[in-house]
């Protein structure tokens, strides 16, 4: 069971939700040299390409985490910003999360990395409606503490990304999701390329009405035992 605040207009309530469905856009780019870029960054890791754009992969929705620290096996999985749809009764909302991935499993297979990791999840839900008319005003940011160093991983309007309407509309031919369905939207290329961190933040800025979603998660690293 996750908990959110979701905010919406002048009000703001919290909720329990159970989610059933988790769905992982991949390469969801809208611009064909962004998306090359992104294949090419994982392509440099041994992650081969993609046998179609967009794809759309199952994972466990029990993957999905808020905590604060996610603990991983080995040293080679890291963080990506993507932002998030839930379906719940009352309609589609909005957050961030990050499609944390074992990089050296992609390099065996993308859908079973992305089965392996947790999936860190923001606790802040924005109404999808009040924002799907400057929905690609938002921008997408995310740092990595690498070797004791805050950097600036990710950064970039999601008008870089197909809008959740386009996705949903391909993944199911409706405009909606089935309640308890949460859709991970994309990622941008990070900056500098693919690497580890010790710790991820992120946030979702709406410059239009003024407010951010933010989350943050430390990464331990288990010990791979022979």
């Amino acid at each position: 069971m996750l908990t959110f605040e979701r905010i919406w207009g002048e009000r703001q309530d919290h909720v329990a939700v159970e989610i059933d469905t988790l769905i992982i856009a991949g390469w969801a780019g809208r611009d064909a040299a962004a998306i090359e870029h992104h294949i090419e960054e994982l392509e440099a890791i041994g992650v081969p390409r993609p046998s179609a754009v967009p794809l759309f992969y199952r994972v466990s929705a029990g993957l999905l985490s808020q905590a604060g620290q996610l603990q991983m096996l080995g040293p080679d999985s890291s963080g990506e910003i993507e932002p998030v749809v839930l379906s719940l009764a009352d309609g589609l909302w909005v957050t961030i999360g990050s499609d944390h991935t074992d990089r050296k499993a992609e390099a065996a297979g993308v859908a079973l990395s992305k089965q392996l990791c947790a999936k860190a999840l923001a606790r802040t839900l924005w109404r999808y409606d009040e924002v799907a008319p400057h929905w690609d005003s938002l921008i997408l940011r995310a740092w990595a503490v690498i070797d004791g160093q805050r950097r600036l991983y990710q950064e970039g309007a999601v008008a870089a990304l197909r809008s959740p309407a386009d996705l949903m509309q391909r993944y199911g031919n409706t405009a909606t999701l089935p309640p308890g369905s949460l859709m991970f939207g994309g990622t941008l290329g990070a900056i500098g390329g693919i690497r580890s961190a010790s710790r991820f933040e992120m946030e979702l800025e709406d410059p239009v009405l003024g407010r951010k979603i933010q989350h943050a998660y430390d990464i331990a690293v288990l010990p791979v035992i022979a």
